[in-house]
């Protein structure tokens, strides 16, 4: 009975190793996206996920000689997710929470300044948030927006009829187009890229939150997170950072890219 156990476990361990061996082989590298979350990561046209952080993220794979991977989380259960391997990073146009590194994520060093905006009907005469007083604001799920209508902005978050959360920001504006709410609360680079390719909208002019977005990595991955960033690092020293910010499609964003204007600044 003992030998035949003894003979059991080699076998799973034989098993195991391999399947470590194989996973080291490969170098896979999961990335957990939003896939609803333009300009920084989406479904493109030809059926394949793009966006400026999937480009990084492909980009750093190909120095580091990994192989990438996209997977696409529920935005509102993305820690879960990233918990329990199913992705290795989250890696999309992310805020950087406190509650976060204070959890044991390991957190990467910023790389954007974003702010919140609301976004109308151009055709609703609402022009600032005072005039959103009793009326209905949808928010996406999980995201620094609906924390900050429930914390720092919950005074104006008081002054609306109802909040309405939705699981995607495409859901949001479905539900701002078809008159069941009344305007959208959304990250900035998302209500510009939306707004462009969708007429009769209208972003608010005013700028509601502070914050920065960052690679979320699962705690004890401070290793691979500094290979991440000393990857980017590289990328923007040798040019290629920069190529891919250069593109038509990221021109709302590039001002507020902190690893690329701070290396401009240096230079």
């Amino acid at each position: 009975m003992k030998k035949t156990f003894a003979a059991a476990l080699a076998i799973v361990m034989i098993f195991s190793l391999s399947a470590v061996a194989l996973a080291d082989d490969g170098n896979v590298f999961i990335m957990g996206i939003d896939p609803e979350y333009p300009p920084f990561s989406y479904l493109g046209d030809d059926g394949e996920y793009t966006g400026f952080d999937v480009e990084v993220c492909q980009a750093v794979c190909d120095y580091l000689g990994w192989k990438l991977e996209i997977f696409g989380v529920n935005w509102d259960e993305k820690l879960v997710q990233l918990d329990s391997m199913e992705c290795d990073c989250v890696w999309s146009g992310m805020t950087i929470l406190d509650s976060m590194k204070e959890a044991g994520y390991v957190i990467s060093e910023p790389y954007y300044d974003n702010t919140q905006v609301l976004v109308v009907k151009e055709s609703s005469g609402l022009a600032s948030s005072a005039d959103l007083a009793g009326k209905i604001v949808a928010v996406q799920l999980g995201t620094s927006g609906e924390a900050l209508l429930n914390g720092d902005l919950a005074d104006l978050a008081a002054t609306f009829g109802n909040i309405v959360t939705c699981d995607s920001f495409l859901k949001c504006f479905t539900e701002l187009e078809g008159n069941a709410v009344d305007a959208v609360f959304v990250d900035l680079p998302v209500a510009a890229s939306y707004a462009a390719n969708h007429d009769g909208l209208l972003i608010i002019d005013e700028q509601l939150g502070a914050e920065q977005y960052g690679i979320a990595f699962r705690s004890g991955d401070a290793e691979l997170c500094a290979q991440v960033e000393e990857a980017i690092q590289a990328l923007v020293e040798n040019g290629t950072y920069a190529e891919i910010a250069s593109k038509s499609e990221y021109v709302d964003i590039v001002n507020n890219l902190l690893f690329l204007n701070t290396n401009e600044n240096a230079a």
